[in-house]
């Protein structure tokens, strides 16, 4: 991970406690706005028996167009979340930590328009002791990542 990490520009590491790891709790605790942090979430889908999977990078008020866009580009009937044995088994990472930075190469990062514009962003580092701090459009610069503008949408209030 420490490989990874350095390999994206003006990245910053922070210790949390662990018990804070969830990105509400995060920015309750620290009065954060839910629009400065983003989150990784892993979908998969299987189109013919051949199992897909992708990485989506959302801001935390928003949510990640699954039955939409993800379904759409994964070329799939049907996405959906990957449970949480196999997306911590998959990506290597704790939950509550998973991160697009180090996820293994054939998994595409999907990056939300929304989150590529954000200046700065406080995403996962692949454990639950830590967050780190990375400018939003250094993400859709990751090794198989690309920009998805609509990939997420606001959450109703």
């Amino acid at each position: 991970m420490a490989a990874a990490i350095a390999a994206v520009p003006g990245a910053l590491v922070f210790a949390i406690d662990p018990a804070l790891a969830e990105t509400e709790v995060l920015c309750a605790t620290l009065d954060l706005p839910l629009s400065c942090s983003a989150n990784a979430v892993l979908v998969t889908g299987r189109r013919e028996g051949v199992k897909r999977n992708a990485c989506c990078m959302t801001l935390a008020h928003r949510r990640v167009d699954v039955n939409g866009v993800v379904r759409r580009r994964l070329d799939v009937r049907k996405a959906s979340f990957a449970p949480m044995d196999e997306a911590v088994r998959e990506s290597g990472m704790e939950y509550g930590g998973i991160t697009p930075i180090g996820l293994p190469p054939e998994w595409p990062v999907w990056v939300d328009g929304a989150v590529a514009d954000t200046e700065w962003v406080c995403i996962g580092s692949g454990i639950r002791a830590s967050k780190l701090i990375v400018p939003g459009a250094a993400l859709a610069q990751l090794p198989g990542a690309a920009r998805i503008d609509g990939l997420a949408r606001d959450v109703p209030a």
